[in-house]
C-alpha cells in the first residue's frame, strides 16, 4: 500500500477486500481450518426468532412459550408461536472520526477500520446475512438498513469511503467522545437477534459506554474489535519528543523510565477493561492494532471450537 493508500481508502481499495475471504474464513463452514475459526460461535445463531401468533396450547408445546397474560385473561392456557427468520441482520459499526486520522507506523486506524468493516461486510454476505451498518464520527450517524444484497454492501462501503475522505486534517481541538451517541443510535435501529461489530477506537471504553454496550448486548450478538496504535501502548526512549495537536504542543524527555512506565500502564489499562468487558458479555474481542497488515492480524487469532452448520435453505 502507498502513503496516500495509509491515510486515506477508496472504494476500489474496499471492494477488493473482498479477495481477502480467499486467504481467511471469518464466518466458516465446519470441519474447515480458519484463524477465525468459530468467531461465529452457537450463540450467534443466525437465525432468531420472529413472533408469529398466539394460540391455544397444546400437548407438547413448550412451557416456556406460554403467553400468561392472555392465559389469565381467557382462562385457557395459551402459547406464542415463534417463525424463523430466514437471515440474521448483520449491523457494522464503524468510527471514522478523527480521533482515528492518526498513526505512528503502517497505516492510519481511520484506515483499518475501513478495511476489517469492508471485511465483515464481504463475510457477512457470504454468510447469507443481511447487511447494514452505521458510520460515525464526532458530529454524524449514517445508517445503512440491512439488506441480503451486494447493492446493501456497496452502500455501506460507499458511506464508508466518503467518511474516510473526508478525514483531511487532524485533531485541532479536544474532541467529544462519538462512542456513546452511535450506541444509542445503534440500540434504536438494531432489532433484536442480529449480530453488531464494533469497531471502534480502544480508548473510547469508559463506564458509560461500557453501559450502552451491556444494553445492546441483551437483545444482539456482540463482536468487539478496538482499535489502537503502538505509540498509545509504549513511548519510545528518545532523549527529546515533541507531541502535537493543532497549534499545540508538548516537549517531552521519554527517556525517562517513569513516564514511560506510567505511559504502558495506561495502554495496558484500556486493553484489560476491552477484555473484561469482553467476558462479561461472552463476546468475542478482536484487538487491532496499525503496527501490523490486517490479514496477519487476523490470521494469529487462535481457533476454538466450530458452531454447529447454519441451514440456509
Amino acid at each position: 500500500m502507498d502513503v496516500q493508500g495509509r491515510i486515506h481508502i477508496n472504494l476500489q481499495h474496499l471492494l477488493e477486500v473482498r479477495h481477502y475471504l480467499d486467504k481467511i474464513a471469518i464466518f466458516n463452514p465446519p470441519l474447515q481450518h480458519s484463524a477465525l475459526l468459530g468467531i461465529h460461535r452457537s450463540r450467534l445463531r443466525g437465525r432468531g426468532m420472529d413472533f408469529d401468533q398466539v394460540r391455544a396450547y397444546q400437548t407438547g408445546d413448550d412451557a416456556r412459550s406460554i403467553d400468561w397474560r392472555v392465559t389469565a385473561r381467557t382462562g385457557e392456557v395459551h402459547t406464542k408461536v415463534f417463525h424463523e427468520e430466514r437471515e440474521r441482520p448483520t449491523y457494522i459499526l464503524v468510527e471514522q472520526s478523527l480521533h482515528l486520522f492518526f498513526a505512528s507506523t503502517g497505516c492510519f486506524k481511520s484506515v483499518l477500520a475501513a478495511q476489517v468493516a469492508a471485511l465483515f461486510a464481504w463475510a457477512s454476505l457470504k454468510n447469507n446475512d443481511r447487511v447494514g451498518g452505521l458510520v460515525f464520527d464526532e458530529n454524524n450517524v449514517q445508517h445503512i438498513p440491512p439488506q441480503r444484497s451486494r447493492q446493501s454492501v456497496l452502500h455501506l462501503l460507499q458511506a464508508i469511503s466518503e467518511a474516510n475522505q473526508a478525514l483531511q486534517q487532524p485533531m485541532v481541538k479536544q474532541l467529544n467522545n462519538p462512542l456513546p451517541h452511535a450506541l444509542q443510535q445503534a440500540q434504536r435501529l438494531t432489532r433484536p437477534g442480529g449480530l453488531i461489530i464494533l469497531i471502534c477506537n480502544e480508548r473510547h471504553l469508559n463506564e458509560d459506554t461500557a453501559q450502552l454496550l451491556k444494553r445492546l448486548a441483551k437483545h444482539a450478538e456482540l463482536i468487539l474489535l478496538p482499535l489502537s496504535d503502538p505509540l498509545e501502548h509504549a513511548l519510545p526512549e528518545l532523549r527529546q519528543s515533541r507531541f502535537a495537536m493543532g497549534v499545540r504542543s508538548l516537549n517531552m524527555r521519554t527517556e525517562n523510565p517513569e513516564l514511560r512506565h506510567k505511559w504502558q500502564a495506561i495502554g495496558a489499562h484500556y486493553q484489560a477493561v476491552w477484555q473484561e468487558l469482553a467476558l462479561q458479555l461472552n463476546s468475542p474481542l478482536l484487538p487491532l492494532s496499525t503496527q501490523y497488515p490486517l490479514l496477519k492480524q487476523l490470521q494469529t487469532f487462535s481457533t476454538v471450537p466450530t458452531p454447529p452448520a447454519r441451514n440456509t435453505s
